[in-house]
Parts: structure tokens; sequence; C-alpha cells
């Protein structure tokens, strides 16, 4: 049986990497000051950024129905089935619409819904792949992805809480109060949703309790397994090397894979991110 897996810009691959894994990309749309973008297709990460220093008005979407079945379609003309990996049913309405979609499909199109977001929802991308390479049937791996859904752990820290004001995850006082006395907020996602979870003075404290958020994980949580551990950012490429050294500096012998993050997260959490993560191997 030859299996095709999908997925979406959401999970940072690159149309180019998609290419080379062997997967197909769907770009999520943007809208800026009401005009259409796709992510990685009519819009750059430097496009995106250039108009966020504008203050334009950024919106996302979901694709729409006719771009996900047209994918699904140019997929089964080759394979057997499709297996698609949308971000996190909790942060998206996409996921959803293709479940809603793939009942047409006769079984031929099975929809993951394994709360993953970013670069855990890339690794359970490169999980189906290999599983599918290794002759795993669709069901298989869409079980074997379910059953891993929570085996994932990421915190993040933004340099400004205006963007998450504005998508009204903060208060206007709350925004006002963290720009005045420069606290940065760590969030977190340990399943479904983004959650709070420290609030600090300065991005170097942030950036300690993230290092300090993950080794607890690692050493309580996946004790038992090991673990792929990435990074992300939304900052320069100096501060996200940088941010790269001090994991590896204190998780030395990892193959830390780091990546910018979707604009669809950036759009609300602006420049200056950085975000730590790790998901349990699955084991053969």
């Amino acid at each position: 049986m030859k299996i095709s897996i999908v997925t979406d810009s959401n999970s940072g691959i690159t149309q180019a990497k998609g290419e080379e894994y062997g997967v197909r990309v769907l770009p999520m749309p943007f809208y800026i000051n009401g005009e259409l973008f796709y992510e990685d297709i009519s819009l750059t990460q430097d496009e995106f950024y250039k108009r966020l220093d504008e203050d334009a008005d950024i919106s996302t979407s979901q694709p729409s129905p006719g771009s996900v079945t047209d994918m699904w379609d140019e997929e089964l003309k080759k394979s057997d089935k499709v297996i698609h990996i949308p971000m996190s049913s909790g942060l998206s309405s996409s996921c959803e619409s293709a479940e809603m979609l793939a009942r047409a499909y006769d079984g031929r199109v099975l929809v993951v819904d394994n709360q993953r977001i970013s670069v855990t929802q890339r690794q359970a991308v490169l999980d189906a792949k290999m599983m599918a390479d290794r002759g795993m049937d669709a069901e298989d791996i869409v079980r074997t992805l379910m059953n891993e859904a929570l085996e994932s752990s990421i915190y993040i820290t933004v340099d400004t809480l205006k963007y998450l004001k504005k998508g009204g995850r903060v208060t206007a006082a709350g925004a006002a109060i963290g720009s005045v006395l420069g606290i940065k907020p760590v969030l977190q996602i340990q399943g479904q949703k983004l959650d709070a979870f420290a609030k600090v003075r300065g991005m170097k404290s942030a950036r300690i309790v993230m290092l300090d958020a993950m080794e607890n994980d690692i050493k309580g949580r996946f004790a038992a397994a090991r673990v792929h551990l990435s990074a992300a950012y939304t900052c320069s490429a100096d501060e996200a090397e940088a941010w790269r050294a001090q994991i590896a500096e204190r998780f030395p012998g990892y193959d830390i894979n780091m990546d910018p993050l979707s604009l669809s997260v950036s759009c609300h959490i602006g420049r200056g991110a950085l975000a730590i993560a790790c998901s349990r191997v699955i084991e053969f």
C-alpha cells in the first residue's frame, strides 16, 4: 500500500523541505490589510515581518475546502491512502474542517488530530513518513500517532505582549504592566491549547525557566523514553543560534532541530520569541 503524508505550514515545514521529506505541505492563508496571501507561496518570512513591523492588519484563516481536497485528490492519483496531519484542533478549526471533508473519501483519507503544533507537529509528520516507508498500514500509523498525542512538550517566551493582547489572550492592562516592568511570559503547550506557565523579569530569566522546565520534563515525564529535542524562534538568526548553543550546553548529545516558527504562530506572538520543545521517540 502506498501512503501519502499531508500536513500544513503550521508545522514549520517549508515547501522545499516538504519536497525533501517526501510530504505535501498545504500553505496556510493570511489576510494582510484585506489582501489574501499564502505562507511560503506568496508570502515569505521577510515580507511577513516587514508588514508586521508596519503594524498592518494581519489575520490568519483556515485553508479553503477546495485547496484541501485538491491536494488530497492529487495524492490519491498515486497513492492508496492519504494521512493528513493538521495543527491541533485546540488551536484551529482547520482540523475539524478536514475531518468533515474526509468523510466523503470512504476511508481513503485519514485525518490525525494528535494535538500538535509547530516543531512537534513537524516531528509527527516525520514519524508518519518513517512508518509509511517501513511498510506500516495507514490505520496503524494513525493509531500510533494518536497514542503519542500528548507525549510532547513546548515552552515559549515572547518579547512583547502586544500581539497576545491583540489576539485577546492578555488584557490591555496586563500588557501595559508587562511593558513597563519588562515582564516576559513563559507559555506552554502540553496538549490542546496554549497556557500560561510563568512570568519572569527579562528574556535571560525566561530562557533559564524554559530550560529548567524542559529538563524537568525529560527527567520526569519522559524519564523512561528517548526524546527528540527541537527549538524555534521569531528573532534574528544570531539570537536563534545563541539559543541553540544554550540548549546544547544544557542538553549535550542531542541533535537539536531548529526552525523559524510558522507565520500562523508568529502572527500571534510577534518578533523576538524563543521556544524549546520535545516529543517522545516512537520506538519500533
